[in-house]
């Protein structure tokens, strides 16, 4: 007999109820799980932990109409006009976005887009670390696409060189909003706590990088656009240090030292270098783990 009385089991904590879905593939109960982090974030006063969590579970029912549906618009529209009002708040994030764009106006394209690349020279390692996972593979190729860009800089490119690059952006995309993203794996990490690939969506790293590489070849085919500068930050990799460490970013030895790097980038595109000091700062830069201390 049904027992009317029977006691309910009390839900999980959000942090167990992230593990549990991502062990079931209940992608609609992990955007939600993500969402109650955020308010508990929110809640705590701590806008760089709400920032983390919430904007994971957007990106996840922004990829999956069925999550989307299954939240409602009540859910998914205060979890947006909170994203909203953390933009404003002062977070690192925020303000490097906002130092960079300022000193962007003292730049050329040209040199928008070489301090862009320098960037991703240095995210190149962590790509080719993260394409071991499954699904991950373009990751593996950012090194390949620095080198294709600076060449593009100097000379004509092959049409298969062109189609490398294409397929690229198009790859990114399509991972940006694929479960081998948001639901993906980690890797072992020099900082101590793993790496997951869900990391990069801080800064919205992938579709930062298939702007870069679609701005390019734009370009390239005479149609040329601007580089925003989206990709510059990126490499401070936010999302892995409030989720590991939390607490003042500014105050990790590994973060200060990818700040220091930034703002040396911009003094080194800002001083006309040569090619082929470009293509020497960025072998250097493929060599570096940014997470070792």
């Amino acid at each position: 007999m049904f027992n009317l009385f029977k006691k309910r089991e009390p839900a999980l904590p959000p942090e167990e109820r992230v593990s549990a879905c991502l062990q079931s593939g209940d992608y609609t109960g992990l955007a939600k799980a993500y969402y109650d982090l955020g308010l508990s974030a929110l809640n705590a006063e701590n806008p760089g932990a709400a920032m983390l969590w919430l904007s994971r579970a957007d990106t996840i029912y922004s990829a999956r109409e069925d999550v989307y549906e299954q939240l409602g618009e009540k859910l998914t529209d205060d979890c947006s006009d909170k994203i909203g009002e953390l933009e404003d708040a002062p977070l690192l994030a925020n303000q490097m976005v906002e130092e960079i764009e300022d000193k962007m106006g003292e730049l050329g394209d040209a040199q928008v887009r070489v301090w862009s690349l320098l960037t991703l020279s240095r995210l190149a390692p962590v790509g080719e670390r993260l394409a071991a996972l499954p699904g991950c593979g373009v990751l593996g190729t950012l090194g390949r696409c620095v080198e294709l860009v600076v060449k593009s800089f100097q000379e004509a490119i092959s049409q298969e060189e062109f189609n490398f690059l294409k397929t690229v952006c198009g790859d990114l995309y399509v991972l940006s909003d694929d479960e081998a993203f948001f639901a993906g794996g980690e890797i072992p990490c020099a900082a101590g706590a793993p790496l997951q690939v869900f990391d990069l969506n801080g800064m919205s790293t992938l579709l930062s990088v298939q702007g870069l590489l679609d701005g390019q070849l734009l370009c390239l085919t005479g149609e040329p656009v601007q580089d925003d500068g989206g990709l510059i930050p990126c490499a401070l990799v936010p999302d892995y240090w409030q989720r590991t460490a939390g607490g003042s970013l500014r105050d990790i030895p590994q973060v200060k030292a990818e700040l220091d790097r930034i703002w040396a980038d911009y003094d080194f595109v800002r001083s006309g270098p040569t090619w082929s000091a470009v293509a020497q700062r960025i072998e250097g830069y493929k060599a570096l783990d940014i997470f070792a201390s």
